[in-house]
């Protein structure tokens, strides 16, 4: 994408570059470019250097800790970081359950929560989905009954990624049955999950990892001022919070980096064969990847704008979202061709950090990119699923 920028842009841009060629840490630098999983310590210490820059709430407003940057800095700042392989922040303290509180929360609740989201003092995670609720998210049973000063609540929540981090859960729960539409009953509570009656169990991914969990909640009280805004008013408050989420979802500066190092790849002619450059099939796959994540790229401006004049996303979150993940999804199955039989055998002990160099599988992270590409289809189910995505759009969009 061609972007004209000032020179007050171009001063920044190298602000940035300059930060990151000097703060950036040469351990966590080394760990991303090998394929090893940053651990909690690995990422929280990252966010609290880009919290001492004044770095880490890209989309805050000013008064709570935000940049105050335009919708071109905000694209210059991405694009920088993916482009240095700098990890992303944990998305649902400052870009999900942020938002909703400095929107719809009291002053008790912005002063109690935000400085510490700010700061990665505390680690969040979101409780929306339920055993039998995910794309038909009305449809949540974990209640929330109110006795005194304190809501009791009793349900599970799934699919809670990093929960096992965790020390607050934003959960989405039913404080009434007794309502026309299901979604008036439900309400937006925030709970401490070292509470008595919280307990967190492992859901094991594909590649033999711990990322999701769930989340049991067996009469946990929580006191009534962990409400945020009003009573029945959750699901107002949690689709504003997803189309933060979604517009996130997209990666666009990420899915640039991966398509970059894709193409360097296939210029390169391994083992005595020829580069994937010269496969025609695959530089037409290529090339439609591309285009398509350069349309992406005006669509994400476009919603940054809106964002930095005070405007929620709207259905553009869903666009992206849908069409990020598609793109996400299509670069992994290029990487998968382009690792051939490298991508068949996966040894986990060779991405610890002690691991013999001399004795990894092929060259680089290839024997990670089958791995990569099956946990990556669930982009296109998490955050609302991309066909209730296309129902969204065709809605608020096209008036269907």
């Amino acid at each position: 994408m061609n972007v004209n920028f000032s020179e007050d842009e171009l001063a920044f841009r190298d602000e940035v570059r300059s930060f990151l060629d000097e703060k950036y840490p040469a351990d966590i630098r080394a760990k991303q470019a090998s394929g090893i999983a940053l651990d909690k310590d690995d990422t929280v210490r990252w966010q609290r250097i880009l919290y001492e820059r004044g770095w880490a709430a890209v989309n805050w407003p000013v008064e709570y800790g935000g940049t105050g940057w335009s919708a071109i800095q905000k694209y210059i700042f991405a694009n920088e970081m993916a482009a240095a392989n700098a990890p992303d922040m944990i998305p649902f303290g400052v870009k999900m359950v942020a938002p909703v509180i400095y929107t719809f929360g009291n002053e008790e609740q912005k002063s109690r929560f935000l400085p510490d989201i700010l700061q990665s003092n505390v680690w969040w995670c979101q409780g929306y989905s339920e055993p039998g609720a995910g794309s038909d998210l009305a449809s949540l049973k974990t209640r929330a009954d109110r006795h005194g000063d304190y809501y009791v609540v009793n349900g599970t929540k799934t699919w809670t990624t990093l929960g096992h981090y965790a020390d607050w859960i934003f959960c989405l729960v039913r404080t009434s049955s007794d309502v026309a539409r299901r979604q008036e009953g439900i309400s937006f509570l925030l709970v401490d999950m070292s509470t008595p009656g919280v307990t967190v169990k492992p859901i094991i991914t594909i590649e033999g990892e711990r990322e999701v969990n769930e989340v049991h909640l067996e009469n946990v009280e929580v006191p009534l001022e962990n409400l945020v805004g009003e009573e029945g008013k959750g699901w107002t408050y949690g689709k504003v919070l997803l189309q933060h989420e979604r517009t996130n979802i997209a990666g666009v500066a990420r899915s640039k980096y991966r398509l970059n190092r894709l193409r360097e790849k296939a210029a390169q002619a391994e083992h005595g064969g020829s580069p994937l450059l010269e496969d025609r099939n695959f530089v037409r796959r290529l090339a439609a990847i591309e285009i398509e994540l350069k349309a992406l790229e005006y669509t994400e401006l476009r919603t940054l704008a809106a964002v930095a004049v005070g405007k929620a996303p709207g259905p553009e979150s869903s666009i992206l979202k849908v069409k990020g993940t598609e793109t996400q999804q299509a670069i992994d199955a290029l990487f998968v061709d382009a690792a051939g039989y490298y991508a068949l055998p996966y040894v986990p002990a060779q991405y610890q950090a002690d691991f013999p160099p001399a004795e990894k599988i092929g060259s680089g992270t290839e024997t990670l990119t089958s791995l990569r590409y099956f946990n990556n289809r669930k982009a296109s189910i998490y955050g609302g699923s991309n066909e209730i995505q296309k129902n969204i759009i065709s809605k608020h969009v096209l008036g269907l």
